[in-house]
């Protein structure tokens, strides 16, 4: 069987047929999401540079996740949605092609020995999210096998274009794009697995942290801090209190001089 190469689009031409399209699918209610990278680096913050470290991680895909990258620098991906357990994505190529990838859900069982492990050390969901705890807890979440993060064996995909490849340039720009997503919105990565975020919250307080503490004491605030907090000056309270001492020394002064002056009155 004889196959042709298509004939040669130009980067403008697909950016306006992909347009043209998008602008289709919303009109008809579609929340059109498309991933927008500045510059060269694709992920910036914890999550999403984690999440394309591990991708680089697959030995499997590496020869494809050049040209993946690329395409997801040049803004190819012109639709990205993450749910439960699935990404979909339009990919502006030689056509607009539709990618589905399914990355399966955590087993509970893992997920439940990642809360554990991590208990005590995750105070907040804004730690969390922005990936501030410590490296122990990093690594612990980062790896492949037993971490947050998929294996290959748990991915599968599948795209509308005519590249028979194990995975094509356009899935490897949605998994890169996923990256980029996570740099925006890093919950979705606990949504895509499956899994609720606010278990490593709810269980902060268990596994490292057992001993039992004394509770703090409260700290009275003095006019200073009040004065920071709602935003007016309090520099007064002091000179009253002066003041009011000073009143009362001055009332007692008097007191004693009139009991001296009836005393002398009485002598005469």
């Amino acid at each position: 069987m004889f196959y042709e190469w298509k004939p040669y689009v130009s980067a403008a031409e697909r950016r306006r047929k992909a347009a043209q399209q998008m602008a289709k699918l919303k009109k008809k209610g579609h929340p059109v999401a498309p991933v927008v990278i500045d510059g060269r680096v694709i992920a910036k913050t914890f999550w999403g540079k984690s999440w394309c470290e591990n991708l680089e991680g697959y030995g499997d895909y590496e020869n494809r996740l050049p040209r993946g990258r690329t395409y997801a620098r040049n803004g190819s991906v012109v639709d990205l949605q993450i749910d439960k357990g699935a990404v979909a994505a339009w990919v502006s190529g030689s056509e607009l092609y539709k990618v589905e990838v399914k990355i399966a859900t955590l087993p509970k069982a893992r997920w439940s020995t990642l809360v554990n492990d991590c208990a005590g050390e995750i105070d907040s969901l804004v730690e969390l999210l922005q990936g501030q705890f410590s490296q122990g807890v990093m690594q612990r979440m980062c790896k492949q096998d037993a971490g947050l993060f998929p294996a290959p064996k748990e991915i599968s995909f599948d795209c509308s274009c005519p590249d028979w490849a194990a995975m094509c340039k356009h899935v490897a720009a949605v998994l890169y794009g996923v990256g980029a997503r996570l740099d925006e919105r890093p919950e979705l990565l606990f949504a895509l697995r499956a899994v609720s975020e606010q278990d490593l919250i709810t269980n902060a307080g268990k596994g490292l942290r057992t001993a039992a503490k004394k509770p703090k004491r409260t700290k009275l605030l003095d006019a200073t801090d009040l004065s920071d907090v709602f935003g007016i000056d309090l520099a007064e309270a002091a000179p009253r209190k002066t003041a009011q001492k000073r009143a009362g020394t001055k009332k007692s002064a008097t007191r004693v001089s009139s009991v001296r002056k009836k005393r002398s009155a009485g002598k005469r």
